[in-house]
């Protein structure tokens, strides 16, 4: 976080450089267990500044641009599409929109954020394929598959407290599923499934200093996908960062993630049995903050290498997010 020269500049940076964090609460990854080696929560999204709301109301903007290049090896399978899929290969290049609207009025205490967020994506797998003809035989092939769409909206929320440099969050979002659903296809971006995270994240955060400490923990509880009878299992993720501001202008730390199933999959689409899965990443963050005509505006580069992954894919997670206020209610002495 950024202490800019005037009171509209301090309020602008507590608004911009936490918001990168605060509206990317889910969104979607090609990269964990539970069905087709997926999770709806956005590994690498609680990094710095996870606990520190927005302390003005108003309504804001949140893009981010993902990216994944992961494999998992040809001896190891995982079931995509209700197809038994080895030596599973995908790349993905998303774009996850963000709302996030703060109103004035405090909620035992807090700052409260709602809003909605929509990804969009364009999955490139490729896999070898067990198929059962119709005599039983199960024979193999190479497949490859991509496509360009949407996937499931996800609802938002998230409450915030400050006591001086300490930061506290509790946040939740659940996953619609009404986006588009390719049945039977390996490259997918919803999720067919119910789905909602709890989260808690702590912010150690001093503007004199400059240092940022965060951390944030929580847990996804999955539904079923009534097409492929697939349960997948809840998980667990904890995030931790550090962050150094340098300048009013530029700051950047170190991040990292650890994910683990914590219960198994089920139903008859579940071939592989329980499936946990587990994996963790170290990486860098930077942020950089500036002034879009009269916006307050942060661009924030994130990328983190997975390593020790079990029963999952394992790969490069790349974020560039970009975030401003599209309506900022500054109090009347904001600019003295």
């Amino acid at each position: 976080m950024t202490v800019l020269a005037s009171k509209r500049g301090r309020i602008a940076a507590l608004v911009t450089m936490p918001l990168a964090t605060a509206v990317l609460l889910g969104g979607v990854e090609p990269a964990q267990a539970t069905e087709g080696g997926a999770s709806i929560y956005l590994l690498g999204s609680g990094g710095a500044n996870a606990a520190v709301q927005p302390p003005v109301e108003g309504v804001y903007a949140d893009s981010t641009y993902y990216f994944y290049d992961g494999n998992i090896s040809a001896d190891k399978s995982l079931v995509v599409g209700g197809k038994v899929a080895a030596g599973l290969d995908s790349v993905i290049v998303a774009q996850f929109v963000t709302l996030l609207w703060v109103p004035s009025t405090k909620f035992l205490g807090g700052t409260l954020a709602l809003g909605p967020a929509i990804p969009v994506a364009a999955p490139m797998v490729s896999a070898d394929v067990s198929l059962t003809g119709p005599l039983g035989n199960t024979i193999s092939r190479s497949v490859r598959d991509s496509t360009l769409t949407v996937g499931d909206p996800l609802m938002t929320a998230s409450l915030g407290w400050t006591w001086d440099r300490l930061h506290l969050t509790a946040s939740s979002f659940v996953n619609i599923p009404v986006g588009h659903y390719r049945k039977d296809q390996l490259a997918n971006i919803a999720f067919h499934r119910w789905a909602g995270d709890f989260s808690l994240a702590a912010s150690w955060h001093d503007i004199k200093s400059g240092w940022d400490v965060s951390g944030k923990a929580g847990v996804t509880i999955n539904g079923t996908n009534d097409y492929t009878d697939y349960n997948s299992g809840n998980d667990f993720h904890f995030e931790a960062a550090v962050e150094k501001t340098f300048s009013p202008k530029f700051s950047a730390g170190i991040q990292g993630y650890y994910y683990k199933q914590i219960s198994a999959d089920t139903g008859s689409g579940a071939v592989l049995g329980p499936n946990k899965g587990e994996v963790a990443a170290l990486g860098g963050t930077v942020a950089y903050n500036t002034v879009l005509g009269r916006s307050p505006t942060t661009f924030r580069l994130r990328v983190l290498q997975e390593f020790d992954a079990t029963r999952r894919q394992e790969g490069t997670v790349a974020m560039v997010s970009v975030t401003l206020p599209l309506k900022m209610n500054l109090p009347p002495n904001a600019g003295q």
